[in-house]
């Protein structure tokens, strides 16, 4: 969850290092990185700024970002991100606000993740016809 947002942010990118905070449970990465001798970033293979600008089309509200912040969410989005060869999505929901009720929330994330998938499916397609 974000506390910064009032919409939902779809994150393009996982940072590799700049760990300096202690997480709720103290835990800290050794060398203030998530995968020692990764790349510095990484991206998702869904392309969320394309995404987003579909979904805005739509009436949604959503964002596109490239800064999923230095703490828990950004660590977990990078291993994914590592682990999966790009195959990963990050998706900030707002902690407060008219978003945050489960009667919103659901079914605009719904619409969201049916976007991805289809956009996944299109790029599968897209691959197989070359």
């Amino acid at each position: 969850m974000s506390d910064s947002s009032a919409c939902i942010s779809l994150e393009q990118t996982g940072k590799n290092h700049g760990y300096r905070d202690r997480e709720v449970c103290a835990f800290c990465p050794v060398n203030h990185c998530c995968i020692e001798g990764g790349s510095d970033r990484l991206d998702s293979i869904i392309d969320m700024r394309s995404l987003s600008k579909d979904l805005k089309q739509m009436g949604l509200e959503v964002i596109y970002s490239r800064d999923t912040g230095r703490y828990l969410c950004d660590f977990v989005y990078y291993c994914s991100l590592h682990h999966g060869h790009g195959r990963a999505a990050f998706i900030h929901v707002p902690a407060s606000g008219s978003l945050a009720t489960p009667e919103r929330l659901v079914p605009l994330l719904q619409t969201v993740i049916q976007a991805m998938l289809n956009q996944l499916e299109a790029l599968q397609t897209s691959s197989q016809a070359v």
